[in-house]
Order: C-alpha cells, then structure tokens, then sequence
C-alpha cells in the first residue's frame, strides 16, 4: 500500500467535491507530498506508517470500535430469536459455501445436494481458507479472521483515497462505511471485506502512478470477486485519462499490465471448462439457482416489487434492494454529471449487472459495500456540507442495525 498521497495539498475551500485528477498539482502548491515522513518520524523509518499517521490511527480507531459494536448488538439481539452458536451467526450461506470449496473443492461435500450452485463463488477466499489450514482448522474461525484483517486494511486504505479527493474527509468516508446499511457483511465470513481490501489499494496506488502495483492489486480482487473486472475497467479508464497514466513519457509501456485482473477470469473459466465442459459455468450456475439472465431493467424492477412474502423481513429486504437500486443510479448520475469518468467505468457495468442481468433484485444492498465513490462522496461530504452527512447516518445506521439483527439470527442472509 502506498506510502503517499496525490502530489499537492487538497483545497477544501470550494462548496463543491473536489475534483482533484490522478497526478494533478494544484497550482501554486509544493512538490511535497503529504506522505513524507518529517522530523522525528522520518528518523524512525522502520515504524509502518499506520502507528504513526493521525488519520491512519483514526481509521484503525473507527474500525475496532464498529467491530466491537456489532459483535455486542449480535449477542443482545440473539435471546429469542436464534440458539445457533456466537461465531455461526456471522458465517452462515456464503461463508458456508466457501468452507466447502476450501475442504473439498467445486464437487463440494459428498452427500450436498446443492453443490452444483458453488461455481458461482470466486475462489480467492476459499483459496485462503485452505491456506490458513495448518494454522486455523476450524473454517468458520478462519473466515472471520481473513475479514476482520481485510477490514483493517480497507479502514486505513479508504481514509487514505478518500484524503485524495478531499483533505479532511478520510474519517467520514470510513464512518459511512462501516456503519453502512449493509455493513454486517464486513464484519461476517463473506467476500467483501477481502474484496475491498484489494479494490480501494489498487485505486489509491493508480491514483498515485504506481499502476504496476495497483494491476497486481486489482488481479487479486478479481480473484476473489467478478467486481475485480469492473475495477480494471475503471483503472483503465484512469489510466488513459490521467496525467500520470498514458500521458505521462513511456506511459503506454505501462498498459499491458492493465490485462492482468483477466488472467485469473480465464484461468477459473478454464478450470470450470474441464469440470463441466461450460466455458461459462459462473453464468449458467447464476441462472439455475438464483434466475440471473438478462431482462429488460422494468421487468427486473416489477419482478422484485411484486414479490412478497408471509416473513416480514424478506418483504424488507426486497424493499431495500429497491432503494439501493435507486442509490445506484443516482450515484452514475452524479458521476457522469461530474465527469469522474474512472468511478463511472468502475460503476456502470455494475448498474447493468444488477439492473438488467437478473430477473430480480438480488444482493444489490451487499453490492453497494463495493461503491467505494458513494462512500467517498459521503466522506467529501462530511467535510464540505456536515449536514449531509449527518442526515446519511441518521438513516445508514438503523437500517444497518436492522439488517445486523435479521443476518445474525438467520432471519435473513443477503
């Protein structure tokens, strides 16, 4: 992870966000960056930066706090409704499936009889499980471990991007994630947080010119999620427009390492073809067990507002998909309005993912963790107009500890 914020302070001064561009200098600022040590800390160069970095500590801060509030709300939201044991109620369906792959590959468990859906889940996670083997035996235990890890790394990496867009808007954008309505899937043995862990370093480093180390970044996302594609497209696109990408002298030697997030798409593609004799076996396993196939964006729409079920909480979760469906296309409104064109490429093929490519709204409240934008846009907001992100919170955190509640009960599982 990068030691260094974009070259240049952030003015903070304008009302509007700032649209400070990869490798910009604002006029009339030095060419020191903010991520030099100075003074005592640059006698101490062995001391990791996130010990001594007041943002940085802050990030960690908000982080340990949030984990620890979530794991006390789980306990006293248990009586009554669940008697599964404490560390099952943040590993239940993904965190499940991606146990099995770890043990016994994509043929899953004997006697499972829904082990033909596991192709639809990527296998960086499963691959670290079984890494973690010798060491944490008890899967369940491994899953909240790599997230409570990759959750560390995301809190330090998103206050460092968002630093970037705005001075002053790390611990906001920090805040609105991990007490985003969607947030137990951070703290749970899910795929997001490692995800995450990945994405927002690679955009950080592309942002700072270091686009070897945010390819290399950016391919372990898509190991662990599809979204990893999505984030290469948006890294090519800042490549191309961005002073410190292609326009830079020699930069055009730097875009093959731009086609690095594909390898591992086609490796697992080649793998599942010698399993199944499916090139495609991600989108057909999407279609046989969950109806993902392209639908006009109406139909997808009618499908989910028509859906209801006698169980309270699945009626409320559809709801949300819904609202976070409108989120989302609000947020590519306000990109392309604003011509952030890489936050746009990294969230268009997302829009139409969700939108049109499932025949209802499915997991689109998880997918809003992956909108890095959005909770940057919150954090800018947190400096520039407080208000905004007060009123983001005040709405975030109690349908967050709804969703908690619901996920660590079984009562729902995203």
């Amino acid at each position: 992870m990068t030691d260094r914020a974009p070259a240049g302070p952030v003015e903070t001064a304008e009302p509007e966000p700032a649209d400070t561009e990869p490798g910009a200098r604002p006029a009339g600022t030095s060419g020191k960056t903010t991520g030099e040590p100075t003074g005592e800390v640059a006698g101490r160069r062995w001391v990791p930066r996130f010990l001594t970095d007041p943002g940085d500590r802050l990030a960690l801060l908000l982080w340990a706090l949030s984990h620890v509030g979530v794991l006390i709300y789980a306990y006293l939201a248990g009586p009554g409704r669940t008697t599964d044991p404490f560390l099952n109620r943040f590993t239940r369906w993904d965190a499940e499936n991606f146990i099995a792959i770890a043990q016994f590959g994509y043929d899953g468990p004997p006697g499972m009889h829904d082990a033909g859906k596991l192709p639809a889940f990527f296998p960086g996670m499963a691959i670290l499980i079984r890494v973690m083997r010798p060491v944490v035996e008890d899967g369940r235990l491994a899953t909240m471990i790599i997230s409570l890890v990759a959750s560390a790394v995301l809190a330090v990496a998103l206050s460092r991007l968002a630093e970037t867009y705005a001075a002053g808007s790390g611990r906001y954008a920090v805040a609105a994630l991990f007490l985003s309505p969607f947030a137990v899937f951070l703290y749970s043995g899910y795929s997001e947080a490692l995800f995450l862990a990945l994405a927002v370093p690679a955009w950080l480093l592309a942002r700072n010119g270091r686009w070897e180390d945010a390819a290399l970044c950016a391919t372990g996302a898509a190991a662990v999620r599809i979204s990893g594609l999505f984030l290469a497209f948006g890294l090519l696109v800042m490549f191309m427009v961005a002073e410190n990408g292609r326009k830079r002298p020699g930069g055009w030697r730097l875009l093959p390492w731009l086609a690095l997030p594909g390898v591992p798409l086609v490796l697992y593609s080649v793998y599942q073809w010698t399993r199944t004799g499916d090139w495609l076996a991600y989108n057909s396993v999407q279609d046989r067990f969950w109806g993902r196939h392209a639908v006009w964006p109406w139909e997808a729409l009618a499908n989910t507002w028509n859906m209801s079920d006698d169980v309270a909480t699945l009626t409320t979760a559809y709801h949300e998909e819904i609202i976070s469906a409108a989120v989302l296309l609000v947020l590519a409104g306000c990109l392309a309005v604003r011509r952030k064109w890489p936050e746009l490429a990294y969230i268009t093929p997302q829009v139409l993912s969700f939108l049109t490519l499932s025949s209802f709204y499915m997991s689109i409240g998880r997918g809003s963790l992956t909108w890095f934008p959005l909770w940057i846009a919150i954090g800018v907001a947190g400096v520039r107009r407080p208000w905004v992100w007060l009123v983001s919170m005040a709405i975030m955190i109690p349908v967050m500890a709804i969703n908690t509640g619901n996920f660590t009960t079984g009562a729902w599982i995203g």
